[in-house]
């Protein structure tokens, strides 16, 4: 910056003409009350002195230190209006969230005695001004800026050389603007930095060797930029650091053998680059890695056998590069490892059976490689998994039996291999014993193709535990099966004389003798190739009737039909959804009851069920924040019809995401009334009765009582809640709130990391209120938990703008504001459940 400039700066603030000419603007008041960043209400009080007006502190001597704005005034306007020379002894200036817009004014380098300066999420354009960091004879500098945040705004340019004098600062976030050109070496001499954001910028050229200046930095995230060149070894020395980002990228080379010296890194992020060459040995160093993901890269050679020394790694991802050779025998040793893909690589030699070690797992990905051999029968230890696919490699032999164990298994897919002999049958989980009726599913005759191996088709090929099935369409229908509400139940008696090819979903005569005929021929008698899945009591069909509908047909097994408790579930199923009528909850449209062949036909859910979409990564990107706030959103509404609005308001007793049904614009359906119970309001105890549901979304209450209340489906709601957010299972969650552990979870850290970070200002302060109501139902003491309709009534309220950054709020945050349910949950007085929750809102960027 010139001299000149400088002068200009001082001038402003000093000259006694200007003063002259501007008498209102003599005072610090008078600056704060012509920044209109005030409302009128505030402002036109002339009882109420400035130092006493929200968000702004005083010294003894009424000079103001402090200005830190909440998103609640939403003060926009121009960041000029504010003139910064007449307030000296600002110490501290946050306004993020507030709809700023305009370029910085020169005069905010005249605030020497600033520490904090936090303008995010803002509309704010332009440049850094270079006097941020000038060292200038003429006006002060801000020489004592601990923490700088600019991020989520529109700023551009280059980032200023004259940011590597602000030496005592702690704390830059640059994320998220349009910043151009190389990061300057100047910032090497930021030897007190802790964090530094620059990501989703813009920024080209490599990282600059005085990074390694940073021996005190924690965490540093680069990614998604247009950086080249390789990591300098310097990064090295930057021993204390816990999080490294780079991914997104196009950096190359291979790995600095020096990187493990990084030995306090918990995060690894090198995806989508360039990176060649082999994983170095030395990686095995990094003892307290969690997640380590090198995917989409150009990594040859061998997966390093010191890898297996990251016991408390979590996710692994090596998917998507050149690895070679066979799985290292020390991956066993990764105890806690929950992710492990390894597909579209060039790996050999049989699969390790001590994979079976890993009693974590949720998923198993080796597909696209060159593995031979036989199928561990280890793998049928893996009781946590969910998701396993071997397909398209050289596998032979047999299918092992044991992995009829798999009882959480939603997702198999072993095609294109050399697999013999018969498919298991998956009829029993010698874990738990055998599966109830309503846990059963299948896995698609696709899972197979290619090989060798008969399915035996007088059995269930696939059995659902835990989280009752996930990713498969079979899974999606096997529930899909469930999927909606009779609206002919009085037309089911009215059209006897209606031919037979007219509208299929609406002339049902009551004997079912038109119906029945036309899907024997829509099914070519249910033919096993129409058929997309197995259920409770029955078997699902696709099916294109007479009108050219396609539909979802829920035809029960022969054996079970002639069964008394199998008839009265499916005529309990029937006498519900024919009573219920809410746009969330799945329409029936039609049943036959013929010869003691029973169906129900359903509109065809094409999405099939939120347990398969959030464990298919296509699904899962698909299914954007806005989609799974308003999933959630309407599985609230249906609820709260069932229990609260209904003509005979009912418990669901098996909500999980496996009976959550998505359609074609991945819209929320309600399914799976089988074990559906009418509530007795006059009862304290209500439906004492065996229990219905699918393990890991039954409320914990019920493993001493047998009293299922609307409670109980309130608990069931908060962990489809939970892990609609999360993209998976919220195990941990719940363990965490059983044992009041984990207080100090930050909210970011468990979103679904397929999805980009929340910036929008709408879905940000959705998905913190959604989480805190998700944590209120998920309370241990069932009095707790708020209504169904307290929950539903708190999603259409508006929601005020909260103050704090997203990136710290925490789950110990959200839970303290659960004991408003105590108090009668939200009123038409508090626009969110607790004032408290109201503070603890992000503001990202308004697009």
């Amino acid at each position: 910056m010139s001299l000149f400039i400088l002068f200009i700066i001082a001038f402003s603030c000093s000259n006694p003409i200007v003063a002259e000419l501007a008498p209102y603007m003599k005072s610090e008041a008078s600056a704060l009350l012509h920044s209109k960043w005030w409302p009128p209400s505030i402002t036109g009080n002339t009882s109420l002195p400035h130092c006493k007006w929200p968000g702004v502190s005083c010294d003894a001597s009424g000079s103001v230190t402090e200005i830190r704005l909440k998103t609640e005034y939403q003060i926009g306007g121009n960041f000029s209006n504010m003139n910064f020379c007449l307030l000296p002894s600002l110490t501290s200036l946050q306004i993020f969230c507030n709809g700023l817009v305009g370029k910085f004014p020169l005069q905010i380098c005249t605030l020497s005695r600033l520490t904090r300066l936090d303008l995010s999420y803002n509309s704010l354009t332009g440049e850094l001004p270079p006097c941020l960091g000038e060292v200038p004879p003429i006006v002060g500098r801000l020489h004592d800026l601990r923490s700088l945040k600019f991020n989520s705004n529109k700023l551009g340019g280059s980032i200023p050389l004259e940011l590597g004098n602000l030496t005592k600062i702690e704390d830059v976030d640059l994320s998220c603007n349009n910043f151009i050109g190389p990061i300057p070496s100047s910032i090497g001499n930021l030897t007190s930095l802790t964090h530094l954001y620059l990501q989703k910028n813009k920024l080209n050229g490599s990282i600059p060797l005085e990074i390694g200046n940073f021996k005190n930095l924690k965490w540093l995230d680069l990614s998604s930029n247009n950086l080249v060149g390789k990591i300098p070894i310097e990064l090295s020395n930057l021993g204390e650091m816990n999080y490294l980002d780079l991914s997104c990228n196009n950096l190359t080379s291979p790995i600095p053998l020096a990187i493990g010296k990084l030995m306090n890194l918990t995060d690894l992020y090198l995806q989508e680059n360039k990176f060649d060459g082999y994983i170095p040995r030395e990686i095995g160093n990094l003892i307290n890695l969690t997640h380590l993901y090198l995917q989409q890269n150009k990594f040859g050679g061998s997966i390093p056998r010191e890898i297996g020394n990251l016991i408390g790694l979590t996710h692994l991802y090596l998917q998507e590069n050149k690895f070679g050779g066979s799985i290292p025998s020390e991956i066993g040793n990764l105890m806690s490892l929950k992710y492990l893909l390894l597909q579209q690589n060039e790996l050999n030699g049989p699969i390790p059976s001590e994979i079976g070690n890993l009693e974590q797992l949720s998923m198993l990905n080796l597909r696209e490689n060159r593995f031979g051999g036989f199928i561990p029968s280890k793998i049928g230890d893996l009781r946590s998994l969910w998701i396993l696919d071997l397909s398209s490699n050289d596998l032979i032999g047999k299918i092992p039996v044991e992995l009829e164990n798999l009882g959480m298994l939603s997702h198999l897919d072993l095609h294109n291999n050399s697999l013999s002999g018969s498919i298991p049958t998956f009829e029993n989980n010698t874990l738990l014993g055998p599966i109830p009726d309503n846990l059963r599913a299948t896995f698609p005759n696709t899972s197979f193709m290619g090989n060798e191996a008969n399915r035996r088709r007088s059995s269930v090929v696939h059995y659902m535990t835990m989280f009752v099935p996930l990713a498969t369409i079979a899974i999606s229908f096997t529930i899909l099966g469930l999927c909606f509400l009779f609206q002919g139940g009085t037309k089911s008696k009215q059209s006897e004389t209606t031919q037979k090819n007219g509208d299929f979903l609406s002339i049902w005569n009551y004997d079912g003798m038109i119906a029945y005929e036309d899907i024997i021929n829509a099914t070519e008698d249910f033919d096993i190739k129409y058929c997309i899945g197995t259920g409770g009591y029955g078997s699902v069909y696709r099916a294109q009737v007479p009108n050219g509908k396609v539909v979802a047909l829920k035809k029960l097994h022969s054996f079970e039909a002639k069964d008394l408790s199998s008839n009265k579930s499916f005529r309990n199923e029937i006498k519900h959804l024919i009573e219920v009528r809410h746009r969330s909850i799945i329409k029936l449209h039609g049943f036959c009851l013929h010869r003691q062949c029973m169906f129900l036909i359903y509109e065809y859910m094409e999405k099939g069920s939120l347990f398969r979409a959030l464990r298919d990564n296509v699904e899962a990107v698909e299914l954007d924040w806005s989609k799974r706030v308003d999933l959630v959103q309407d599985m609230s509404h249906a609820l709260s019809y069932m229990h609260h609005d209904c003509a005979r308001p009912m418990v669901h007793r098996d909500i999980s995401s496996n009976n959550i049904l998505l359609n074609s614009k991945m819209q929320a359906f309600v399914s799976d009334f089988g074990t559906a119970r009418l509530l007795n309001l006059n009862s304290s105890s209500n439906l004492t009765t065996n229990i219905a549901g699918t393990y890991g979304y039954i409320a914990p209450e019920l493993a001493y009582t047998l009293g299922i209340n609307e409670k109980c489906g309130v608990y069931s709601f908060g962990v489809v809640a939970m892990e609609t957010i999360m993209g998976e299972h919220p195990g941990d969650i719940l363990s965490m709130l059983l044992t009041s552990r984990g207080e100090d979870i930050v909210l970011h850290k468990i979103l679904d990391p397929r999805l980009p970070f929340p910036r929008n200002n709408s879905i940000a302060r959705s998905i913190v209120l959604l989480v805190s109501l998700a944590l209120a139902c998920l309370s241990t003491n069932p009095k707790s938990r708020p209504t169904m309709k307290q929950v539903s009534e708190a999603f259409l309220v508006q929601k005020l703008p909260l103050a704090k950054p997203f990136h710290e709020i925490s789950l110990a945050q959200l839970r303290a504001n659960n004991r408003s349910w105590l108090e009668g949950g939200p009123t038409e007085a508090s626009s969110e459940p607790s004032d408290e929750l109201g503070s603890l809102s992000a503001c990202p960027v308004r697009s």
